[in-house]
């Protein structure tokens, strides 16, 4: 098998393509390239990355509007194939908003920006996602945003739960899900979820911003290692 080719979809808006780029071609050393949200192609593709930012300025309501844009009727049918998309921070907005992942995102329950480094705890190594890390392992990723309060409805939470798609929740540095730990006021202390098949992920805190130590913490790295070795 050849090596898997990613593509970071670029929205009007988008901040952190580069972020994902970056860390694919020069700490992982992928082929990876840049696709345009107006493209209709993306059959070259292998790994589809959604990055943060504020796509469309996060008018309406934050991925409402990237939700129409060409590149998603691909990216749908790309996820449907059995393909990955990984949605980070305004990428798991818009994975709600298109039905790939269910849910929604609401302000922050403090109605203030965050942006600071949390603590995650690893629910779900069976993934494409996760399977270079230990079921509760703590992973040290910086969150970005407004808008990331997830909510359902308790039918589908208890799904959720039951299926194993929950595969991230923001823990203190014990492993406790606290109400003190949660950045966002996010239902179940969610952080992260895949769909029933477990291809698609859409996570608010960015691996991206902690692949390297520099930054403070390399563990955002086990998430495109994890993709990356699943493809080999």
């Amino acid at each position: 098998m050849s090596a898997p080719r990613f593509g970071v979809v670029v929205f009007p808006g988008s901040n952190c393509d580069h972020d994902a780029y970056y860390v694919v071609r020069r700490v992982l050393g992928a082929d990876v390239r840049y696709v345009w949200h107006k493209e209709s192609d993306i059959s070259d593709i292998d790994v589809i990355v959604l990055p943060g930012g504020f796509s469309y300025g996060d008018y309406l309501r934050s991925g409402a509007i990237a939700r129409f844009s060409p590149v998603m009727r691909e990216v749908v049918g790309h996820a449907r194939k059995g393909k990955i998309v990984l949605g980070i921070c305004n990428g798991f907005q818009i994975l709600l908003e298109t039905g790939l992942l269910p849910g929604a995102m609401m302000r922050n329950a403090s109605m203030r920006f965050v942006c600071k480094t949390v603590t995650i705890r690893v629910e779900n190594e069976g993934t494409p996602f996760t399977n270079r890390c230990r079921k509760g392992e703590l992973l040290q990723i910086p969150v970005a945003h407004g808008e990331g309060n997830y909510y359902t409805d308790d039918d589908t939470l208890h799904r959720l739960e039951d299926a194993e798609q929950v595969v991230f929740r923001y823990a203190d540095e014990n492993g406790n899900l606290t109400e003190e730990a949660n950045p966002n006021g996010s239902l179940a202390n969610i952080a992260g979820i895949t769909n029933t098949e477990k291809n698609v992920l859409g996570m608010m805190p960015h691996p991206e911003r902690a692949s390297e130590l520099i930054l403070g913490s390399n563990d955002g790295r086990k998430v495109f290692e994890s993709v990356i070795s699943v493809l080999n």
